[in-house]
């Protein structure tokens, strides 16, 4: 397939995906390696490296919360989870923790998948969507709603969650969202505290691909087109994908999409 077409619907892929409860990673890496025969290792790290796509669109979407924060810095020492700081706060400890699980797990993530083959590696991120989709429902159902301001307890549990979501199949919005649900934020309160997180996640795991293995899977140009497309659609959708996952039960669609990555993952095995 042409690279540039390839690229494209990468960057679409990424786009969409990373505002649902549906891994984007293990969307974009099984696309990939479908598409381009390249290794799950491989592609494993190309997905990781398109998120820095989504991370812009993230930040455009949030510019005024992001300005918000950011003004809010030279308060953060003398008045950490205040109302006023209460996001930067979250946000830095949230960060600090993914670096803390996220690091090992990227480490064992690369030996792991470099050991499987194309049909187990379908399998693992079928396996991981359906344990994704189950947290959801969990979450859904436990629910309370109450709270609107995160604590320190929220972003230390996120935060680590959110390192372990680097596994493909594992959705990293669904994931720490039903974690914020459970801690009974409401799900307004809960996506937003979710994206803006992506954002430093995102641009860090990018960095540390490139660090480790420079642009992988793919060439100089069609990265560049995956980024700006991931990017534009990710701007242009997740609005309209937020208003979505208020109303349609996305558990439901992750733990169906998980099924089917598991009997087809295993049947190319066999």
């Amino acid at each position: 397939m042409n690279p540039i077409l390839v690229a494209i619907l990468l960057g679409l892929l990424q786009g969409v995906l990373e505002w649902i409860p549906v891994s984007s990673e293990g969307g974009v890496a099984l696309a990939s390696t479908v598409a381009t025969g390249v290794s799950p290792a491989a592609a494993t790290r190309l997905a990781l490296f398109l998120h820095a796509g989504t991370a812009v669109a993230a930040t455009a979407y949030y510019r005024t919360e992001v300005r918000t924060i950011l003004h809010s810095i030279r308060q953060l020492s003398r008045r950490p989870f205040a109302d006023e700081t209460a996001d930067l706060s979250f946000i830095v400890i949230a960060t600090l923790a993914t670096a803390v699980t996220g690091l090992p797990a990227y480490m064992a993530l690369d030996a792991a998948v470099s050991e499987l083959e194309g049909g187990l590696f379908l399998a693992l991120v079928g396996g991981l969507l359906v344990v994704t989709g189950l947290l959801q429902r969990f979450a859904a159902a436990l629910s309370l709603g109450e709270r609107e301001i995160p604590n320190w307890i929220d972003a230390v549990l996120v935060g680590v969650l959110q390192g372990l979501a680097i596994l493909p199949g594992v959705s990293r919005s669904g994931t720490t969202v039903s974690a914020l649900l459970l801690r009974g934020h409401e799900g307004e309160s809960s996506l937003r505290l979710s994206f803006l997180l992506s954002i430093p996640a995102a641009l860090a795991a990018n960095a540390l691909v490139l660090v480790d293995d420079g642009v992988p899977a793919i060439e100089p140009l069609p990265a560049v087109v995956a980024l700006a497309v991931s990017a534009l659609v990710g701007y242009l959708t997740v609005d309209a994908l937020v208003r979505l996952v208020r109303q349609v039960p996305f558990w439901a669609v992750c733990t169906v999409f998980g099924g089917f990555g598991v009997v087809g993952g295993l049947l190319v095995a066999l």
